[in-house]
């Protein structure tokens, strides 16, 4: 495998997820950091390699692979151990369930579009749009963690890393930043910490690869 390049935000919690699967694939990669703030994104050279003008974008052998889902998909093929998506069919359907649950249902309403629109064309103050994030977060959260409570063991599926812990740590980040109370969600919790103290975990997160100032 060539030495991939990703088109990086840092605070991107797609872009985390992705920085997390390869490190815990062992892939070494190239940053390029595309500040969403700036609107980096949205120019002409972007949007030619990326139309949707969004983060993450891994660039490789002439493929551009978009959207951290299926960028990790696919590194679980390629580069098959650790395995991160489970083989078995009921097992995958699980993990999957949980990754979409973050990656589907919570982190689209609040994503950085999503809250520069409400404090822009909609003219919402800081406070409601802060109240709009923790709504999502801890609506997500409460299924997240009956979902995960009965099976979850040192992960949110079995004692290594998958897809689901991938999700949950860049999610458990931006509830953290906006001060979402966490005490309703000990399974998250704990399995949030578990996983931050791995080194691929650790080595992704954005304070980490935040860009020198």
């Amino acid at each position: 495998m060539t030495k991939p390049i990703l088109y990086d935000y840092y605070r991107s919690s797609a872009a985390f997820r992705v920085r997390i699967a390869l490190n815990l694939k062992g892939v070494d990669y190239e940053p390029v950091s595309v500040d969403l703030r700036q609107g980096a994104q949205k120019g002409a050279d972007y949007r030619a390699r990326n139309p949707q003008g969004l983060v993450p974008m891994l660039e490789m052998n002439g493929m551009r692979l978009t959207q951290s889902l299926a960028i990790i998909d696919w590194l679980d093929t390629a580069v098959p151990q650790p395995r991160l998506i489970p083989a078995d069919p009921a097992g995958r359907a699980h993990v999957m369930a949980l990754a979409l649950a973050i990656a589907c249902d919570i982190h689209p309403l609040n994503n950085l579009r999503v809250l520069n629109y409400l404090s822009g064309p909609l003219e919402q103050p800081e406070d409601a749009r802060n109240a709009w994030y923790a709504h999502w977060i801890s609506e997500g959260f409460t299924a997240l963690e009956a979902m995960s409570a009965p099976r979850a063991r040192r992960f949110l599926f079995g004692d290594t890393p998958t897809l689901a812990d991938i999700c949950l740590v860049p999610q458990m980040y931006n509830a953290r930043r906006f001060h979402v109370p966490l005490e309703a969600y000990p399974t998250l919790v704990r399995i949030d910490a578990e996983a931050s103290g791995l080194d691929a975990f650790a080595a992704a997160h954005p304070d980490k690869v935040a860009p020198a100032a």
